[in-house]
C-alpha cells in the first residue's frame, strides 16, 4: 500500500485533505481486496484512490472550506474537480489507469452522479469501489458543517444507498469487513 508517500497536491492546502486521501486509499484497497479485485502489484489502482481529488487544486478555498451550503454556481464549479483531475492525471503515462477513478468517483449507481451521469456497470469498477470508501470517510470524520457519524450510522447510510448511490455488490463486500478493520485504518492514518 502507498501509505506515507507524499500526499497529492490537493492536500497541500490542509492536513485533513491529505489524511482523507490516505484513509480512503486504505479503505478502498481493503474493499477492493474483499470484493475480489486483484490489488497486489496494481499501483495504478492505489494511485487513482490517492489522487481522486487532485482536481480540487482548481477550486477556490472559499468554496472548498465554506461552512454552509454551496450556491448552485459553487456546486457547479466543485463538480468540475473530477474532470480537471482526470486531465491532470491523464498526462502522466504511468497513471493512465488511475484516470477512471479520478474522473468517475462521484458517479452514482442510479445515474444521478457527475460528471458523466454514468449508470450501473458503465461506471468503472474501481470508481464504484472507491465511492464507498470515500463516503465512509466523509461520514466518519468531522467536517466544518457537521460532526462525525459513528461507524454504525455510516454503515446504515451506506447500506441504505445500495442500488441508488452504490453498486450493491460493492456494498456486500464492504459489509464483510469488520468495524475493527476500518477503525484500525483510521487510527493508523490519524
Amino acid at each position: 500500500m502507498v501509505r506515507n508517500r507524499s500526499a497529492p497536491a490537493s492536500s497541500a492546502r490542509d492536513a485533513y485533505t491529505g489524511k482523507h486521501a490516505e484513509r480512503v486509499t486504505a479503505y478502498g484497497m481493503e474493499i477492493a481486496r474483499v470484493y475480489g479485485l486483484s490489488v497486489a502489484g496494481v499501483p495504478e489502482l492505489e494511485f487513482g484512490f490517492l489522487l481522486h481529488d487532485v482536481g480540487k487544486v482548481a477550486v477556490p478555498d472559499a468554496i472548498l472550506y465554506k461552512p454552509g451550503p454551496l450556491t448552485g454556481e459553487e456546486r457547479a464549479l466543485m463538480a468540475q474537480h473530477p474532470v480537471i483531475g482526470a486531465q491532470i492525471v491523464r498526462g502522466i503515462e504511468f497513471l493512465s489507469d488511475a484516470v477512471q477513478v479520478v474522473r468517475s468517483h462521484h458517479e452514482r449507481w442510479d445515474g444521478t452522479g457527475y460528471p458523466d451521469r454514468l449508470r450501473g456497470e458503465a461506471i468503472p469498477l474501481p470508481a464504484r469501489v472507491f465511492a464507498v470508501a470515500d463516503v465512509l470517510d466523509a461520514l466518519t470524520t468531522e467536517r466544518p458543517y457537521r460532526p462525525a457519524s459513528s461507524m454504525t450510522v455510516a454503515r446504515e447510510m451506506i447500506v441504505s444507498a445500495a442500488g441508488t448511490h452504490f453498486d450493491p455488490k460493492v456494498v456486500e463486500a464492504f459489509q464483510r469487513i469488520g468495524d475493527e478493520t476500518f477503525e484500525s485504518i483510521a487510527a493508523d492514518v490519524a
